[in-house]
């Protein structure tokens, strides 16, 4: 439904110009949509986007035509009346202002490819003159994935690559394969549990993308895939029988409440998980749970999460290169239905009793955020804590641990950034970038001989000759 309103300048009579040299402005002169994801007989329309329409004039300007060129996928509402055919001796007072209102509804087009469509709302004044508003969209096809109970189950699903997937609601999956490429869009409240074996291909050309379904803009200069919260989260949940194997990479998990949630109710033989090349980025809870789960992190960045952006308890976990940033709604907008819980950037509980021994170790990483301490190793003797912690920048106390060697600790006095920009600057269209300062602090302080093992950045970037901190070379 539309609401819309013509503003007026008093009730007095105005002189209608005849004069051709007359224009109308607009507040745009091309509508552009983000793509819209096609249906069928256009049932599900995108955003409606506004037009303001102008008389800068003192005299009153008359409307005699308004219609389009095409009218199959926009809609338009011009002044509260949607049936253009209405809009003869439409008179915009001088200094007077309407509104127009937008949003476009594609048809299937039975195309892998996003097609471009467009069309042009044309206005004719009296005085002959004919004045027009582009209107663009692309609209992509995709596979939607929606049952009438709220819950789809498939004893194994493969995703690929050919269309994107749109999922309304919780898909459960025995086993599961994401193809390289594959883009997974998620619908509010949208979430997949995968109950045994997963494995995600992605490559630094083609990753696979998992995000909500919001593709317009929250405001001007914000798109909604900056917003967290926009579906539920990944759960790789196994139970006592099932030994699961996840291997995920190239796999970027972004803006939903939780981004990987990975957990097993084994005590011995766990389930284990591999990451290389990832990105768990902005999420409303928590970016990477690990609970009794075997699990190697290798060239991933896990950042902008309110809660936690790792917990881990039960099972070994190392972490090499990998950037753990926390800046959780550093904006001077506000862009997040929840605030930070203001809490360490990772969590390491190693206090249960009946659990598996906690065994978390970080190598050639950067942990920092906004907070003063990102770092908690919640064990019970400090000095028996077995895992390895080398080559780091870490923003926190120094760590009282056996095996915490060689790593650079955030000082109060530190003066250089570590990231090119660790915060969102609204007004540059400027978002968060991690990869590494010309000067940054965390650059050649890595173990040369863990860096050797892995030899290109998540970026592909070499190195060998250099071992910097993180998930990202630095120039």
């Amino acid at each position: 439904m539309f609401v819309c309103a013509l503003t007026c300048v008093g009730c007095r009579e105005m002189h209608v110009t005849d004069d051709p040299t007359l224009r109308l402005s607009f507040s745009q002169d091309t509508v552009r949509f983000d793509t819209v994801f096609t249906s069928t007989n256009g049932e599900e329309p995108s955003a409606t986007l506004r037009v303001m329409v102008y008389n800068p004039n003192r005299e009153a300007i008359m409307v005699d035509r308004v219609w389009m060129d095409d009218g199959r996928w926009f809609r338009v509402n011009v002044d509260g009346e949607a049936s253009l055919g209405k809009l003869a001796s439409l008179q915009i007072n001088g200094g007077d202002s309407l509104f127009v209102f937008v949003h476009v509804a594609v048809d299937k087009q039975n195309q892998a490819e996003a097609v471009w469509v467009t069309d042009a709302l044309h206005f004719h004044l009296k005085t002959g003159t004919t004045q027009s508003i582009t209107m663009e969209a692309y609209g992509q096809d995709v596979h939607r994935i929606r049952s009438k109970n709220g819950r789809s189950d498939f004893a194994n699903y493969r995703f690929t690559a050919e269309k994107p997937y749109l999922i309304y609601d919780t898909v459960v999956v025995g086993t599961m394969q994401i193809d390289a490429g594959a883009r997974l869009y998620m619908h509010q409240g949208a979430c997949i549990y995968a109950l045994g074996d997963v494995t995600a291909q992605g490559t630094q050309d083609k990753p696979i993308t998992i995000c909500g379904d919001r593709l317009d803009q929250l405001f001007d200069s914000v798109p909604y895939r900056y917003a967290s919260g926009s579906w539920n989260g990944l759960y790789l949940q196994s139970d006592k029988a099932t030994k699961a194997t996840y291997d995920l990479r190239y796999v970027d998990i972004l803006s939903g409440n939780v981004g990987l949630y990975c957990v097993s109710e084994r005590t011995a033989d766990l389930s284990t998980l591999k990451m290389n090349g990832c990105r768990i980025h902005n999420h409303a809870l928590y970016g990477l749970v690990l609970l009794n789960v075997d699990a190697k992190v290798v060239n991933t960045e896990i950042s902008n999460c309110a809660s936690y952006c790792v917990y881990s308890q039960g099972g070994t976990h190392r972490f090499v290169h990998t950037t753990v940033a926390s800046y959780y709604g550093n904006t001077n907008i506000r862009i997040h239905e929840t605030g930070s819980e203001n809490v360490a950037a990772v969590y390491i509980n190693n206090l249960s009793k009946t659990e598996p021994q906690t065994v978390c170790g970080f190598e050639n990483c950067i942990i920092t955020g906004a907070r003063r301490n990102q770092v908690v190793v919640a064990t019970p003797f400090d000095r028996y804590y077995p895992a390895l912690w080398q080559g780091n920048y870490l923003k926190c106390d120094t760590l009282h641990i056996p095996h915490a060697t060689q790593n650079v600790y955030w000082q109060e006095s530190d003066t250089v950034a570590v990231f090119r920009q660790d915060y969102y600057r609204y007004r540059e269209y400027v978002y968060y970038d991690f990869r590494l300062d010309s000067l940054s602090p965390a650059i050649g302080i890595g173990i040369a001989e863990v860096a050797a093992q892995y030899p290109q950045d998540r970026l592909g970037q070499d190195r060998t000759q250099r071992a910097d901190a993180g998930a990202y070379q630095g120039e």
